[in-house]
């Protein structure tokens, strides 16, 4: 197996040798970067990034605009670390094309299951499923409407892999919520609502498959 690169971003030293070293123990090569600057050299620079922890304030540039910079260019998935919990910075994260959000103060073992989790969803590889006019390679993580692909962030391809995996069936949003993002999301469910309006825009006619089920969650069905 390669090796998979974490880039560790943060303007305080000794945060990042803390989440580096949690790191390293699960056998994670770790790339260091000081401020938003430099993370946008270093991601560049090496090419090969698997993962992105980025904190929020910090000097030259900060995690909004780093993360506004590589999603130009890549969909490699970004976890914000932040010492913000207002649901506007988290829609704004979300709208920017973060994938995970961790406020501190976190625990270094909760953030490593989170790193876990997303790591291991974008690199198995699963055959591809269809429905309705909709092929989704989760090989190349690619998705095409009727044979014109459309470009979704890691999470929105995530939420339609799931949604058409269990097609036809009533999902609620604690539900989604374990199930995309893998861990017990402490939040509340606008974080989905967020996510499925923004996936039904991309789908176009075709997010009409994605029905709200009021009071309980969503139903993809065509």
């Amino acid at each position: 197996m390669d090796e998979i690169r974490v880039l560790v971003v943060d303007d305080e030293a000794r945060m990042r040798k803390l989440v580096c070293d949690f790191l390293q123990k699960r056998g994670y090569v770790t790339i260091e970067a000081e401020d938003g600057e430099r993370a946008v050299e270093l991601f560049f620079e090496k090419k090969n990034i698997d993962l992105v922890l980025l904190d929020v304030m910090m000097p030259k540039m900060d995690g909004w605009e780093v993360c506004k910079e590589i999603r130009q260019y890549s969909k490699v998935p970004i976890i914000m670390l932040t010492a913000k919990s207002e649901e506007r910075d988290e829609l704004l994260g979300f709208k920017l094309g973060v994938d995970e959000y961790v406020s501190k103060p976190f625990s270094p073992k909760i953030l490593m299951a989170r790193v876990d989790a997303i790591l291991r969803r974008t690199t198995t590889v699963e055959e591809n499923c269809e429905a309705g006019g909709i092929v989704i390679d989760k090989t190349a993580h690619q998705v095409t409407i009727d044979g014109k692909p459309i470009e979704l962030s890691v999470k929105e391809f995530e939420l339609l892999s799931y949604f058409v995996t269990n097609r036809g069936v009533a999902l609620s949003r604690e539900k989604i919520l374990n199930n995309v993002w893998n861990y017990d999301y402490f939040g509340d469910a606008r974080t989905i609502d967020t996510h499925v309006k923004k996936l039904r825009n991309k789908l176009g006619e075709k997010g009409e498959y994605i029905k709200t089920i009021w009071g309980m969650g969503y139903k993809f069905d065509y």
